[in-house]
């Protein structure tokens, strides 16, 4: 069972680019607001400082790849005592394409960037894949695969042809799977979550064992079992890389499963129930209810009539919408 394929197939992961980028010159800076959305950008020329509160500066130069959540604002800029200026009324005020920032011909600097658009109904699994900001060096000899991509990506940007847009979202898509697979074989306890989970020794065949068998009514003891250790020593080691306790992660991906189901409106509630591991659809929906804050039938129409009814909603994103 790959897990990885498991959340991709339920993020639904897709690109949308900021226009054509932008330039800078001299001494700028651009700021981010808090959004808590997964932000990307890369360097085609030159180098700038991501600042984010509490953190050292980053230094970005030429070919780097940045992917962050805004769970904090951050600013991209020179390094200069300059006033940022926000991105969103950037965006909207110009009347050009491509972004243009500071002033005079120094220093030049040319950026990509854009945003990741999950399916909403299961957006919170990001929180537990991957760490707010990953820097990935363009020198880094470990990232083969993942720097094939972006030079692909930098010369379709580089020479725009037909559908060049639509090319370049794939290949960020294509980024972001590999930055996940490269995470899960390298992920670090210190950052809580699942692909730190699949890269830990004792968590991992009880998380591969909860994937493969979602319907299995597992215990701790169980799952401690089949991961070689005690009980107790499993179930402080699962807290404490994967973030949550063991049984409370598989009811989580259950009620993730369950939200897929319902927005495909193809099987009642009863049917998705039981294929998720509960023994009754009173159960399941006593448990949705509690996790979510909406019985299961409120929330499949909640999120169909919010896509019929707003024609302004970004296709694959669904909100939940009171019809009362």
């Amino acid at each position: 069972m790959d897990i990885l394929l498991d959340v991709i197939r339920l993020l639904k992961p897709r690109a949308t680019l900021f226009g054509g980028g932008f330039d800078a010159f001299g001494e700028w800076g651009l700021s981010f607001r808090q959004r808590d959305d997964l932000l990307f950008c890369w360097v085609e020329q030159g180098e700038c400082r991501l600042v984010r509160p509490h953190h050292a500066p980053l230094l970005i130069e030429k070919g780097d790849f940045v992917l962050i959540r805004t769970s904090t604002p951050f600013t991209l800029t020179s390094g200069g005592l300059v006033e940022p200026v926000d991105s969103e009324t950037a965006v909207s005020s110009s009347k050009q394409r491509r972004l243009h920032l500071g002033s005079g011909e120094g220093r030049p600097v040319s950026l990509h960037a854009g945003k990741f658009i999950v399916e909403t109904a299961n957006e919170n699994l990001l929180a537990g894949l991957l760490p707010q900001l990953i820097h990935i060096v363009a020198s880094d000899p470990t990232q083969g695969r993942l720097r094939s991509l972006l030079n692909m990506n930098e010369s379709e940007a580089r020479k725009p042809r037909p559908a060049g847009d639509f090319v370049i979202g794939r290949l960020v898509e294509l980024i972001f799977v590999e930055i996940m697979r490269s995470h899960h074989s390298s992920a670090s306890t210190e950052n809580k979550g699942l692909l730190a989970g699949l890269a830990d020794k004792v968590t991992e065949p009880a998380l591969a064992a909860m994937h493969r068998d979602v319907v299995r009514s597992w215990t701790v003891a169980e799952l401690a079992k089949l991961s070689g250790v005690s009980r107790s020593t499993f179930a402080t080691r699962f807290r404490k890389v994967v973030g949550t306790g063991p049984i409370e992660y598989l009811l989580s991906w259950r009620i993730a499963l369950a939200k897929q189901e319902l927005l495909a409106g193809m099987k009642s509630v009863s049917e998705i129930a039981f294929e998720i591991g509960f023994q009754s659809s009173s159960a399941f929906s006593s448990a949705f209810t509690r996790e979510v804050g909406a019985p299961p039938s409120h929330f499949a129409r909640g999120q169909i009539f919010a896509d019929e009814d707003d024609p302004h909603s970004l296709p694959g994103r669904r909100t939940s919408v009171n019809r009362n």
